[in-house]
């Protein structure tokens, strides 16, 4: 099994804010302004590039909110005696 797509967007956020960081560097600014611009070009090279990561993300959260909407239902049931239980032997 791969990697999470949340985990991979997460690294491809980070390593966007550090390469945009890095290419700041050697500009004589004070660390707080190079900060800021890192993180505002970052997040509008994110926007663009990390495109089909942020989709995966988000379908995988739909699937997990279906899953759990899902188990909702199932537990509700039962426990409004809609569902009969299921015997072992």
């Amino acid at each position: 099994m791969g990697m999470s797509p949340v985990i991979k967007y997460t690294l491809a956020r980070v390593g966007l804010f550090a390469a945009v960081f890095a290419a700041l560097f050697p500009i004589d600014l004070d660390i707080f302004i190079k900060l800021a611009i890192a993180l505002i070009a970052s997040a509008g090279f994110s926007f663009i590039l990390l495109r089909g990561l942020r989709d995966q993300v988000a379908n995988q959260m739909a699937a997990s909110a279906e899953r759990r909407q899902a188990e909702k239902d199932r537990l509700r049931a039962a426990l409004a005696g809609d569902d009969e239980p299921k015997r072992e032997d």
